[in-house]
């Protein structure tokens, strides 16, 4: 693997298993505050997120050695709404800045591996933001947010409300892939 895409590689890594670690406290806290509903959102896309950073290690297997892994990312635990505004700005930046110029490194070194983790991630991490700004107005009028079950395919880290779809849209799972969240 080319070491552009592979340090590009390792900075998404390090930024997905630090969302999922970060989800999971946050989960516990909007619990705590009596969201139960958003305790379940964070819990669901932390396991997406799991999903990624593994996907992105697979991607890499034949990269070896030890590395710096360099990646932004929030710390600490406020408030519920001030955990959902962190996790909307981390999501948007993978969306609008950093998968965007990594899958066009990747595309460039024709790294196909690479390619296809990171596309199926920035697919997840769009919907991941539509969910969490949904679960902010919730928060900000003072409710828990309206949720229906919760499914993430377990391939790709896709996440859908309401209900399983009968393929993954983004990797081609069947039904069956999808792990609910209810």
């Amino acid at each position: 693997m080319r070491d552009m895409t592979a340090s590009n590689l390792r900075s998404a890594y390090g930024g997905e298993s630090m969302a999922h670690m970060r989800y999971l406290a946050w989960a516990d806290k909007a619990e705590q505050d009596g969201f139960p509903n958003v305790a379940r959102l964070f819990r669901a896309i932390s396991f997406s997120e799991q999903l990624h950073a593994t996907n992105h290690f697979l991607a890499m297997k034949d990269v070896k050695g030890g590395f710096n892994v360099t990646a932004g990312g929030g710390f600490g635990v406020g408030g519920t709404l001030e955990q959902l505004k962190g996790a909307i700005e981390g999501e948007t930046f993978e969306v609008n800045e950093m998968y965007p110029v990594y899958i066009e490194a990747a595309k460039l070194q024709d790294e196909k591996a690479a390619l296809r983790s990171m596309t199926w991630a920035v697919a997840a991490e769009k919907v991941h933001a539509a969910l969490y700004d949904k679960s902010r107005q919730a928060v900000e009028a003072g409710k828990d947010v309206a949720l229906g079950a919760v499914y993430v395919c377990e391939r790709c880290g896709y996440t859908a409300e309401g209900g399983a779809p009968d393929r993954c849209p983004v990797c081609g799972s069947p039904r069956e892939r999808f792990k609910p969240f209810a």
